[in-house]
């Protein structure tokens, strides 16, 4: 109903344009039923979820349209939101395809809007694009991303001045060819998207061609193709998400080519978008980061006037494919653990963003100064790490990352007004042909296996680079398997660093002295930070309950689980955790920090493998780790495994308590992480009276000698036990049973 009403406003207004006698009473009509639409649905919504579940208003339920073929054609990892970025790609056609159809008489300022909501919300689409690991569409969306702000900045240019901006040949030429290969790719995956594609190479030319671009009739004519193509593609894709019958697109045609050639074999399965390390959300994004580096060094070839550099369309070129679309790459490619990659997209995009504000939106003129030559400076100083560190990445990196450093000098040579005629023209050509090896390389490396377009072997090969793969294992965290294989390497004596419900930690199980004192010595821990104590509940200290103070026992079950480290006076219930000779590595000699987490995949490790020793995954005197590429990063060649779960869900450890003093009511705080001092005094008071009524749980059943004998023996070796009322204590470490005199089992 609502995308109806809006749809009669958009036929009403367009009915306007023609002749004003149609009045604008029937847009607001329609606009009115929307609002009025908007906000029903916003009030269903509200009190479903108000009431629980239990108030739905009709027409408001969401649940229902989930269909059967809806969740498997999510499964199938499709790209759902494709639809949207062709939706977009018509919108932004239809501003200049208007204007050659007679809709409107002019292009104007007021048109801007719709360029840059249709900008803005492909990269968005592209993001999601590399969420649904969909490389090449993630690609397409930010080229059209970077059309759609050309265009709108071309209208914006009469603001400043009456002319029409000029289109200069060159980068649209090289866009084109960008276009031409990408269609190539997704042709593999369909024909009719490939075919989709093709337009786009004719609308590049079309610019290419006339030097007022978008004004001309030629470009726009080709805009009114795009609208129609796209909306057939949207159609099709709809129609092919719900219809069981499909609408033949072509996909799998040139797959099934492909499959007989002996020369060209596709890259397939499931490593086909396996992080470097660990687990990723996202695709490899260095196909569009390279690509933006093209364009964005094409566009500075050109030569602008110093006094008008607005009358050239280059901003959009350099500003949005150089720059926003290369920190979004950086982003992608930190996300995938290929940190030297992301600081080099981060730094590229930094400087194009600069640079293209400053020299081609006036800000820079005729004038130079010193703190150009030193901001420049510094820029170069950065480039230069990075080139050093590309050494030990591979050659065709660390051409890359030289190239750059040449257009640096440029700039460098501009501003102190040494430039050789031509040398500026030379090096931005060298870096955009350099980027296009590399753009291509990474397009067939991801599509075909083996070197077609080689990226060459590290110049200087170290025994401890890239040992991340070999040397220390990286699971993702949400498989049930890669918990089991922690698990294991921590029950042979393994150090591993796992997420948890606050930051990275290094653990190593109580039962095996030789990995505690393997994670206690690879932390470098300071005498004053000695190890903490994990469990995963309170029944694993439920047979040491009546040598814990009542007070302090209540105090944990109402604090944990959470990110609360308690400290609580060490005592005989330590021996009964079996952690023998690991006992001095953790805690001190009068007290020990133990705390249940807010964490499933951690106390599930902790039930595999029962109470583990921690200490923060970083050195001693360093900060946190918040990612699980940062523990590689500072523990990789030490550690025997990674649980990686991405970014932490904090960035502070956890809150620390002092409960030595308990019994008096009095506590302290040695840290206040996440938890706030008031919370933790706030669970002590509920605590506190709730022993001043006289109904406390603090009473502890005596059990007899024999039967504690037989429990202080199941766990010395290592067990997860039950309460002693249950008579009934597992062990994890033989599985044996053996009967008391009760006739329970052990």
């Amino acid at each position: 109903m609502v995308a109806s009403c809006i749809s009669l406003a958009c036929a009403h207004e367009i009915a306007m344009l023609y002749n004003t006698a149609f009045g604008s009473s029937a847009v607001a009509c329609n606009y009115m039923i929307v609002c009025f639409l908007g906000g029903y649905f916003a009030m269903g919504r509200g009190l479903y979820f108000l009431s629980k579940k239990k108030i739905i208003s009709p027409g408001t339920d969401l649940g229902k349209s989930k269909t059967n073929e809806q969740v498997q054609a999510n499964d199938a990892n499709t790209n759902d939101l494709a639809v949207i970025g062709l939706i977009l790609n018509m919108l932004s056609a239809s501003v200049f395809g208007c204007r050659l159809l007679g809709v409107t008489s002019k292009l104007f300022v007021g048109q801007v809007p719709w360029l840059w909501a249709a900008g803005i919300y492909q990269i968005g689409v592209c993001i999601f694009s590399y969420r649904a690991l969909d490389t090449l569409a993630a690609t397409f969306f930010g080229f059209t991303s970077v059309l759609k702000f050309a265009g709108s900045y071309s209208l914006l240019y009469q603001i400043w001045q009456q002319d029409e901006p000029v289109f200069p040949v060159p980068f649209l030429v090289v866009f084109a060819i960008l276009f031409a290969v990408l269609a190539l790719f997704i042709t593999i995956k369909s024909l009719v998207d490939g075919l989709y594609l093709l337009f786009y190479v004719a609308y590049c030319i079309a610019l290419a061609c006339r030097p007022h671009g978008v004004f001309e009739g030629g470009p726009q004519g080709v805009d009114v193709t795009i609208f129609v193509a796209s909306a057939l593609m949207s159609l099709i894709y709809q129609y092919n998400m719900k219809a069981s019958a499909k609408i033949p697109t072509g996909e799998g045609t040139v797959k099934a080519l492909l499959s007989h050639s002996s020369h060209l074999k596709l890259h397939e399965g499931k490593d086909l978008h396996a992080p470097y390390l660990g687990y990723s959300k996202y695709a490899d994004a260095e196909v569009l980061g390279f690509a933006c580096s093209v364009l964005a060094s094409f566009a500075i070839t050109v030569t602008v006037d110093p006094r008008a550099p607005l009358a050239t369309v280059v901003i959009p070129w350099v500003v949005v494919a150089g720059g926003i679309l290369k920190l979004l790459c950086g982003s992608v490619a930190f996300a995938r653990g290929k940190t030297l990659e992301s600081s080099a997209f981060i730094l590229y995009g930094v400087m194009w963003i600069i640079w293209g504000l400053t020299r081609y939106g006036g800000l820079y003129g005729t004038s130079r100064g010193f703190q150009v030559a030193v901001g420049i400076i510094a820029l170069m100083l950065f480039n230069c790490f990075i080139v050093f560190c590309t050494v030990f990445l591979s050659i065709s990196w660390f051409i890359y990352s030289l190239t750059f450093l040449l257009i640096l000098i440029s700039f460098l040579l501009d501003a102190v007004n040494a430039m050789p005629a031509g040398y500026d023209i030379a090096v931005t050509v060298i870096f955009g042909l350099t980027s296009f090896y590399c753009f291509l390389s990474a397009l067939f490396n991801s599509t075909f296996e083996g070197s077609y377009f080689p990226v060459g072997r590290p110049i200087v090969q170290l025994s401890g680079v890239g040992g991340g793969s070999t040397k220390c294992l990286h699971l993702p965290a949400r498989k049930a398997s890669s918990v089991k294989q922690i698990a294991e390497i921590m029950k042979n004596g393994g150090a591993c660093g796992i997420p948890t419900d606050t930051v990275y930690v290094l653990v190593a199980a109580c039962n095996r002295p030789d990995a505690v004192e393997k994670a206690y010595k690879t932390k470098c821990q300071a005498q004053d930070r000695p190890m903490s104590l994990w469990i995963s509940s309170l029944k694993q200290l439920e047979p040491t309950k009546h040598l814990f103070n009542p007070i302090l026992w209540d105090f944990m079950e109402a604090a944990w689980p959470s990110p609360i480290s308690l400290v609580v006076p060490r005592g005989e219930w330590v021996d009964f955790l079996g952690m023998k000779d690991s006992a001095k590595y953790v805690g001190t000699s009068q007290s020990i920090a133990i705390r249940i987490p807010d964490c499933s995949v951690t106390t599930h490790l902790i039930d595999l493998v029962g109470p583990i020793a921690v200490t923060s995954a970083n050195p001693t005197g360093e900060a946190d780790t918040t990612h699980h590429n940062q523990v590689y990063a500072k523990l990789g060649d030490k550690v025997d495994a990674v649980l990686c779960d991405g970014p932490s869900p904090e960035n502070i450890a956890s809150t620390v308590v002092d409960c030595t003093k308990i019994e008096s009511g009095n506590i302290g705080f040695f840290r206040v992480g996440i938890v706030p001092k008031s919370q933790v005094l706030q669970i002590l008071e509920q605590v506190q009276r709730k022993h001043m009524q006289g109904h406390t749980n603090g009473s502890v059943a005596m059990v007899g000698q024999k039967k504690q004998q037989h429990l202080s023996h199941a766990i010395s070796n290592g067990i997860h036990a039950a309460s002693p009322e249950d008579s009934a204590l597992t062990s994890f470490t033989n599985g044996a049973f053996s009967a008391d005199e009760a006739g329970g089992k052990l």
